[in-house]
C-alpha cells in the first residue's frame, strides 16, 4: 500500500508537467496565428511570429511567449522526471527546457518592428533589444534542433526506429529552414517554410511528450 501511494504521489505531478509542455506548442500557435489574421499589416509571408510583440496589442504575444516559455520548462521538466536513465532523459529534456528559456527571452527583448509592421513601419532597424532577441532565438532554436537528434538517438537505441526517423527528419528539416531564414534571403517560400518548420518542431515537442505521458 505504502509502495503504491508513492508512486502515484510522485507520478501525478509528472503527469502534471507534462500536461504543461503538450499545450505549449498549440496554445503558441493558436495565440500567433490568431493574432496573424486579425492584425492590421501583418504578412506570413513577411513576419515572423516574434514581430507580433509589436504595436499596441503586442502585449498579447508577449503573454504568449511568457506563458508558452513556462510551460515548456514544466514540460521539460516533466520529461526529466518521467523517462527511464539514459542520454535522452538528461540532455534531452535539458535542451528543451533551454528552448522555454529562449521564449522568456524573447518577450523580454522584443523583436525589432519594420517591413509594414506595425502598420505604417518602414525599413526594419536593429536595435540592442533586437540583437538580443535574435541572439535568444538562435540560441532556442539551435537546442530544439539539437534535441531532436538526442532524442532520436534514444529512440535508435531502443528499438523505435519509427520515432528515430520522425525525430532526425523534424531536425534536419527545422535546422534547413532555419539557416536559410538567417542568411537573409527572407522571400514569402522561406517565410512561410520557415513558419511550417517551427510548427513541425513544436509538433514533434507535442507528440513526444504525449508518447511519454502514454
Amino acid at each position: 500500500m505504502t509502495i503504491t501511494a508513492t508512486r502515484a504521489h510522485v507520478a501525478l505531478p509528472a503527469r502534471a508537467l507534462l500536461a504543461c509542455g503538450a499545450v505549449s506548442g498549440p496554445l503558441y500557435f493558436l495565440t500567433s496565428l490568431t493574432q496573424a489574421a486579425v492584425r492590421d499589416g501583418f504578412d506570413l509571408t513577411k513576419h515572423p511570429a516574434s514581430m507580433l510583440s509589436n504595436g499596441d496589442a503586442g502585449w498579447i504575444q508577449v503573454t504568449n511567449f511568457l506563458v508558452t516559455g513556462v510551460l515548456m520548462i514544466a514540460g521539460a521538466i516533466g520529461l526529466s522526471r518521467t523517462l527511464e536513465p539514459g542520454r535522452g532523459s538528461t540532455w534531452g529534456p535539458r535542451l528543451l527546457g533551454v528552448f522555454g528559456v529562449s521564449l522568456l527571452f524573447a518577450a523580454v527583448f522584443k523583436a525589432d518592428p519594420g517591413n509594414g509592421f506595425p502598420a505604417g513601419s518602414g525599413p526594419a532597424t536593429i536595435s540592442t533589444a533586437g540583437i538580443l532577441h535574435m541572439a535568444a532565438g538562435s540560441i532556442g532554436f539551435l537546442s530544439l534542433i539539437v534535441a531532436t537528434f538526442v532524442f532520436a538517438s534514444r529512440f535508435s537505441r531502443e528499438g523505435h526506429r519509427g520515432w528515430a526517423v520522425y525525430s532526425r527528419a523534424t531536425g534536419v528539416a527545422f535546422f534547413a529552414a532555419f539557416a536559410t531564414m538567417s542568411s537573409g534571403n527572407a522571400n514569402a517560400v522561406v517565410m512561410l517554410a520557415f513558419w511550417a518548420a517551427v510548427m513541425l518542431a513544436w509538433g514533434w515537442v507535442t507528440a513526444v511528450i504525449l508518447r511519454t505521458t502514454r
